[in-house]
């Protein structure tokens, strides 16, 4: 089995700069970066909340959990075999791995592995 280790949750968004505002004026969260007016990372004590629209966003509409992995192929592999659906094959972007996935219930699942380029 491949090690696993809980790092992001994303959170859908259609304006930006009201969540960010919330998340940093209401709940008291340090904003870690913004990527335009599409995704912004805050720092959770130990794991990231994102905020992305649909642009950046791997499954729209629902809560995804990032899940740092040190194979995303077999990850993602073990999720399907086990009663799971491939919403994104793995791929390689400019950083990292990934690959997006629904858990058994239909949870989005982003599984990743630093390209260390």
């Amino acid at each position: 089995m491949t090690q696993h280790d809980t790092k992001m949750i994303i959170l859908s968004t259609d304006d930006l700069d009201a969540s960010i505002d919330y998340y940093t004026q209401t709940l008291g969260f340090t904003l870690k970066f913004r990527d335009g007016a599409h995704f912004a990372a805050f720092d959770g004590n130990g794991i990231t909340i994102a905020l992305a629209t649909p642009v950046d966003h791997p499954i729209p509409g629902k809560v995804v959990v990032g899940i740092k992995t040190d194979d995303v192929d077999a990850s993602a592999a073990e999720a399907v075999a086990a009663g799971g659906g491939m919403v994104t094959a793995p791929y390689d972007d400019a950083h990292e791995r990934r690959a997006v996935v629904y858990d058994n219930q239909g949870n989005g699942i982003v599984f990743y592995k630093s390209l260390g380029k």
